[in-house]
């Protein structure tokens, strides 16, 4: 399951890129890549909320569902910064994406 759910992540993380790399040029991300975005951030945490619930305990796979859960409430606020037409504020995007990126990497490490 955490397999799943770290593959769902680095595919989220691939439009955020995206999305950071037109928030940093003073644009608006698309509306539907921002969406897809969401939804697979929000598959990833439920893949490891269930291998949290079902699996064998690991502590370091419930420490990344805590940071991505943080990174994700990071997310809606960049969402909501989006549905009113204004461009995100540089450091909000690059703090979402750090904490996002740690929470990825702690999940890695329970993979090797």
């Amino acid at each position: 399951m955490t397999t799943y759910a770290l593959i769902v992540f680095v595919i989220a993380a691939l439009g955020g890129l995206v999305m950071a790399m037109k928030i940093l040029k003073g644009q608006l991300a698309p509306w539907a890549l921002s969406l897809l975005h969401a939804a697979l951030g929000a598959t990833g945490l439920v893949l490891l909320l269930f291998a949290v619930v079902n699996g064998p305990a690991n502590s370091r796979v419930a420490a990344a569902l805590g940071i991505l859960v943080v990174a994700a409430l990071g997310g809606f606020y960049l969402a909501s910064i989006h549905a009113r037409k204004k461009v995100a504020p540089t450091a909000v995007v690059l703090v979402h994406a750090a904490v996002a990126a740690v929470g990825v990497l702690t999940l890695i490490t329970t993979l090797l």
